[in-house]
């Protein structure tokens, strides 16, 4: 463990600033309470799960290495989720074309600093704080939470160090921290303040909501029916039918599952309220599922597999399901997932994300600063190029 001392002010207490390579060192609820929604992937039932059940190490290359603040009564009063990577997989704030122009300069990349959440690519914050602690304090642990990380990543000889899908709130942290800043784009849905489904509908142009229409008949009409489980409502074996169906997903598009059954059937156990699954049944055949986590104000969809193909039922059970739910259930956002741009039309609008990082090379640094500031307006034109896109009704128009 390495620790450092925040020097107090006047009239203020000492903060001691350290790392940790396990959350099994800290108290669940001494972290929970540094939340302010009720974060499900920020929460210590979420993060040490990966951790104990063969989720992170070696072979998928994030490596634990958390930042804690404790002030002088020994209090935890803020923390971050940091890793160490040995590569970029799960991050969904692609650099691999900083890697390679590294590789080619004959410079290691990795490992580097990642303040995220493995596998996640959901927007919240990365510098948890309590709530309780006045502003002016909260900016100045968020400044030296900032500076610590990165003297840790010279220490360690880190090629970088990145926040990745920050809440718009901490990017003035960041911004006064002289990081560069990258911009990205989901699509995600607002409430505002539906009855129904039906409602929903009413404020999408007539072409879109004709279609969002025929898609759910179409699901209908193939003898299929819907199901919504909550994650502590499922057995052993519903687990395993669950986890099949998202190691199947990944080994189709040849990519990695990193999430065991044991990490899916603790979480059933630890957090199973906020775990929404959407079931997909043809006659008494489970043929599909939908993994879906919430917070206090907003739904996350994750993980989607399927057994067999049947038309419309991706839209059904990822997105019209969720939007029923949230509707219902009063929440404000639902966020379906990375990439998608067929999400527009279904009522899914651009969203802009953001990351922050340092790089340390005093000759890549300028080079990336500049990739950024390019991408930046580039991508700031394509959102509002996307907005065009919009199903909505001219009077009922938003825009994320």
């Amino acid at each position: 463990m390495f620790t450092q001392n925040l020097s107090p002010a006047k009239d203020q207490q000492r903060y001691t600033f350290s790392f940790i390579n396990s959350l099994a060192a800290i108290n669940c609820q001494d972290w929970n309470k540094l939340l302010t929604d009720n974060n499900p992937f920020l929460k210590h039932e979420f993060l040490d799960a990966l951790e104990r059940n063969n989720c992170l190490g070696g072979k998928f290359g994030w490596y634990p290495h958390h930042l804690v603040v404790h002030d002088e009564n020994k209090q935890i009063v803020a923390a971050s989720p940091l890793y160490i990577k040995t590569n970029s997989y799960g991050e969904f704030v692609f650099d691999w074309a900083w890697a390679s122009a590294y590789e080619q300069s004959g410079i290691d990349y990795y490992p580097k600093f990642v303040t995220s959440i493995p596998y996640t690519p959901v927007t919240g914050p990365r510098l948890l704080i309590a709530p309780e602690l006045a502003e002016q304090l909260k900016t100045r642990i968020a400044k030296e939470m900032i500076s610590t990380a990165i003297e840790e990543a010279k220490r360690l000889n880190m090629s970088s160090m990145h926040w990745l899908f920050n809440s718009e709130h901490e990017c003035k942290y960041y911004k006064q921290s002289k990081l560069i800043l990258r911009l990205g784009c989901q699509y995600h849905w607002h409430n505002h303040n539906y009855e129904c489904f039906d409602h929903f509908l009413e404020s999408l142009v007539s072409r879109k909501r004709k279609k969002i229409k025929r898609e759910r008949r179409f699901v209908q009409e193939q003898d299929i029916h819907i199901q919504l489980r909550y994650g502590s409502e499922l057995d052993t074996k519903q687990w395993q039918q669950v986890h099949t169906f998202y190691t199947d997903t990944f080994y189709r598009k040849s990519g990695l599952p990193t999430l065991s059954l044991n990490f899916f059937e603790e979480l059933g156990t630890t957090m199973g309220s906020q775990i929404l699954l959407v079931l997909a049944y043809n006659g008494k055949q489970l043929i599909a599922c939908a993994i879906n986590f919430q917070s206090t104000d907003t739904l996350y969809g994750r993980f989607w597999g399927c057994s067999k193909t049947f038309y419309g039922l991706h839209f059904e059970a990822c997105y019209y399901q969720g939007i029923e739910y949230a509707i219902k259930h009063h929440l404000d956002v639902f966020e379906p997932g990375a990439q998608g741009e067929h999400k527009i039309s279904r009522g899914f609008l651009p969203t802009k994300t953001w990351s922050a990082h340092w790089i340390a090379n005093s000759q890549f640094r300028p080079a990336i600063q500049d990739f950024c500031l390019r991408e930046e307006h580039l991508m700031q034109h394509e959102c509002k190029k996307l907005m065009s896109l919009s199903p909505y009704r001219l009077d009922q128009e938003t825009i994320s």
